[in-house]
């Protein structure tokens, strides 16, 4: 029951009891201001018989009984009016042709969930994710904070880098002129999605990567689509979506990211539901080496509802050709991260048989390590994924895009590598 609908039978109460106190008060007007037995006898009126107070008593009661009776009858009729309306609310509110009452039509809907996602993909609108906070601290061990048995890389940087970064990538747009389309897309790190602020502002100092990230989409030209994964990344970031362990995100993480990419183009969002997951435990990442007490982790991988095949060309020029976009008989240990692509490797083109990707659709992702766990999921989109490691590929990016007949390609980098001046540097080597 609802809280209005006890304060409509304290209210009733209260009724119930004002007929009382009127009847009380009429019986009291009869009485003379002083006692009857202390008046003079002269003054005193003659007793009426007890039969006729008897009678007056039984009418008073008759009244009484009468009126209570009415009141409940009116209470009865009230509640049952009440339940009707709401049950008559509830069955137009079923109604799916919303035009009945304020219920929202199906374009009314639409509309409603297409500015919800138009601002969640916007570069410009970052949400704030909701981090629970124990109230402990925990230590700090290099540039990693250890905190609940996870560690967590710490970020510095301001606008000057972000826009750096900016113009980085615009660079890259200008060599590529109108025939391809870029994208680029910056990944936040777990100590954006998992410290509490508390702590970032005192014993783990780390800036806002979501002030960062915005600052370099705000700087990207005309050229560039900015792909806004960070909002994907807050609204589940009390799912398994980065490891304990490692500077990395899950192939859970990757796929919110992924899913970002896909709506901002109005691409088919590839379904895990539709995918068979894999797990191997006991991942003991990167963050192992310079801190204690981390928890290892479990590394998930998904199996498509379609083919994939992978080959990768080594910096040497050797090459290999496998069945999966997967290090199937990766085990637990330091390199589990490397299931995904089978590591950093050069040059990993991914053919796909996805009925979503079109014919001669194809795109090149460069990327450093964040990119591994991200690319699979693009081959439900794209005939061809092409995959560059800008650390260790030497051909000419520009070149390479008109000989394999890429029109898009996506930049991506974990926040980190963005705001890391060597990591620029190596990406420009792609276009000497």
């Amino acid at each position: 029951m609802s809280r209005r609908n006890d304060y409509d039978y304290f209210d009733l109460d209260n009724f119930d009891d004002s007929i009382d106190s009127r009847e009380y008060r009429r019986r009291q007007q009869q009485r003379r201001p002083a006692s009857y037995a202390a008046r003079p006898s002269s003054q005193r009126s003659v007793r009426r018989p007890v039969k006729r107070r008897n009678k007056r008593r039984t009418r008073n009661r008759i009244i009484i009984v009468a009126s209570a009776l009415i009141i409940l009858f009116v209470i009865i009729f009230i509640i049952t009016s009440i339940f009707k309306g709401c049950s008559k609310e509830d069955a137009l509110a079923s109604v799916p042709t919303g035009t009945v009452g304020t219920t929202a039509s199906p374009d009314e809907t639409a509309k409603s969930s297409t500015a919800n996602k138009a601002d969640e993909l916007s570069p410009t609108y970052f949400m704030t994710p909701s981090i629970k906070d124990d109230n402990k601290n925990g230590t700090l061990s290099y540039s990693i904070y250890v905190w609940n048995k996870t560690g967590y890389e710490l970020f510095s940087s301001d606008d000057a880098r972000a826009q750096n970064y900016a113009q980085t990538i615009n660079g890259f747009a200008d060599k590529f002129g109108s025939s391809v389309k870029v994208y680029d897309m910056i990944v936040p790190n777990h100590t954006e999605m998992g410290l509490p602020q508390r702590l970032k502002d005192s014993d783990a100092p780390s800036t806002s990567q979501a002030d960062n990230i915005k600052a370099a989409y705000a700087a990207l030209s005309d050229k560039v689509t900015p792909i806004n994964c960070y909002n994907r990344l807050a609204e589940h970031n009390t799912d398994y979506i980065y490891f304990k362990s490692d500077h990395h995100w899950t192939g859970l993480g990757a796929y919110y990211a992924y899913t970002a990419f896909a709506d901002t183009n109005d691409l088919p969002v590839l379904s895990l539901d539709d995918c068979e997951e894999q797990k191997i435990d006991g991942f003991t990442g990167s963050f192992t080496n310079s801190a204690d007490g981390l928890d290892s982790d479990t590394v998930s991988y998904w199996k498509f509802p379609y083919n994939v095949t992978m080959d990768i060309t080594q910096a040497d020029g050797s090459s290999a050709s496998y069945d999966s976009p997967y290090y199937e008989a990766a085990e637990g240990g330091s390199n589990t991260y490397g299931v995904f692509i089978m590591g950093d490797n050069a040059l990993t083109v991914l053919k796909s048989a996805s009925e979503n990707a079109a014919a001669g659709k194809k795109i090149a992702v460069v990327k450093e390590s964040y990119g591994n766990a991200f690319v699979p999921y693009l081959t439900n989109n794209y005939e061809e994924v092409h995959v560059i490691d800008f650390r260790y590929f030497k051909q000419n990016l520009v070149d390479y895009c008109k000989t394999n007949g890429i029109d898009e390609v996506l930049f991506m980098n974990g926040v980190m590598s963005a705001n890391t001046q060597v990591q620029l540097d190596s990406m420009s080597g792609l276009f000497n």
